[in-house]
């Protein structure tokens, strides 16, 4: 059975001319970039390069990027490093009802442990967070903001720039997860977000997995996560990993400025999958009215589960999600659309349909033919 892939806000397949690059620093460059010795410095000169690279592709400075081990290092070192660093200053804090997991459980430990007030935003009924709730949540005591860029599970767009500039006024830290947004949606700048703080993770755009990057405004601090060695201007130890920072570095070269999602194919097939599923009685499309991913389509079944919707689909292959892929598996009611009050009859089987640059007509039709279906069996189940 041929499997037609639609889960790319999971991961996207590893490019060949990313897979290319990699390839001699695993084979050949093996030295360790501390090394002073000429095998060691020919890795550090292939990571400074890289720093030079990326940093060229976001317009910012070398020293402002900080490569880390994926989205989750990144957004853990952005929320947990700023908070602690800046706990003489304040120790109120704010995000939304809608981040990722990675996101989430960092205020709730803050809240939890460290004795920090976490104030999470509400969204309006498509996901997205409304600009004037953040005026009225700063605080004195606030020092630091975190807003993602693109829903990950519904592909709405939240309005970062404008919040980063609120932000701005206030003196407080501003940071957006944007892991969904790169390769998908135009990049002038990095600083277009209006953020001092910005995650990017490159297997969401045809990169390797286990490779992250954090934008960190120049003379913006962070507590590390981490206690060793000196790399990453003392703000991130450990060996690096070149292999897959290289892979990083190719992929932002090539797909970031450029999106390697084609937006207006996807939008086109985007609004395919709209039309089927507005055929199909009780089916909620989420965030249909809100600016939005081009390649994502979110929604929900009346009365069904997202694991019996999920594995219907892949027994006629077709790979689709049950919402973030972190967490996959779980029963639990998305957050997401709890915090869209969404109807209780929907809250339970959330999918998620994400396309990329191979998606074609053929994989359409295959969709159009098996999900009525599909949709009904899990009804019946």
């Amino acid at each position: 059975m041929n499997q037609i892939y639609f889960d790319y806000n999971s991961t996207a397949p590893l490019d060949p001319f990313v897979r290319a690059a990699m390839v001699p620093v695993l084979v050949e460059i093996y030295g360790n970039p501390s090394s002073p010795h000429r095998i060691g410095q020919r890795a550090r000169v292939l990571l400074d390069a890289a720093h030079e690279r990326v940093a060229g592709v976001l317009g910012c400075g070398a020293g402002e990027v900080v490569f880390t081990s994926g989205g989750t290092e990144a957004n853990n070192l952005a929320i947990l490093g700023a908070a602690r660093r800046r706990r003489g200053y304040g120790r109120h804090l704010i995000t939304s009802a809608v981040e990722h997991h990675s996101v989430l459980n960092c205020f709730r430990y803050l809240a939890e442990q460290e004795g920090y007030s976490v104030t999470c935003l509400p969204v309006d009924s498509e996901g997205r967070v409304l600009v004037d709730s953040l005026r009225e949540a700063i605080r004195p005591d606030t020092v630091l903001v975190s807003i993602m860029a693109a829903n990950n599970e519904t592909g709405v767009l939240q309005p970062a720039s404008e919040l980063g500039g609120i932000c701005r006024e206030h003196g407080i830290l501003f940071h957006t997860d944007a892991v969904q947004w790169f390769g998908k949606e135009r990049l002038t700048s990095i600083h277009q977000f209006n953020a001092d703080l910005v995650t990017v993770c490159a297997h969401k755009f045809h990169g390797p997995k286990g490779a992250g990057a954090l934008f960190i405004r120049s003379g913006v601090k962070l507590d590390p996560l981490l206690f060793g060695g000196s790399q990453e201007n003392e703000r991130r130890p450990g060996t690096e990993n070149l292999a897959a920072i290289t892979g990083l570095t190719e992929a932002t070269c090539r797909f970031v400025l450029d999106p390697v999602f084609p937006l207006d194919q996807l939008r086109m097939l985007r609004q395919r999958v709209i039309r089927l599923l507005e055929s199909i009685r009780d089916v909620l499309v989420l965030g249909e009215r809100s600016e939005r991913l081009s390649n994502t389509v979110a929604f929900s079944v009346a009365g069904c589960d997202s694991v019996t919707l999920v594995s219907g689909l892949d027994m006629e292959g077709i790979c689709v999600s049950g919402g973030a892929a972190c967490a996959s598996g779980s029963m639990r009611t998305s957050h997401v659309l709890e915090a869209m009050k969404v109807p209780r009859e929907f809250t339970r089987s959330l999918v998620r349909i994400s396309m990329g640059r191979e998606t074609g007509e053929a994989d359409l039709i295959a969709l159009e033919k098996v999900l009525p279906g599909v949709i009904e069996r899990a009804r019946s189940a």
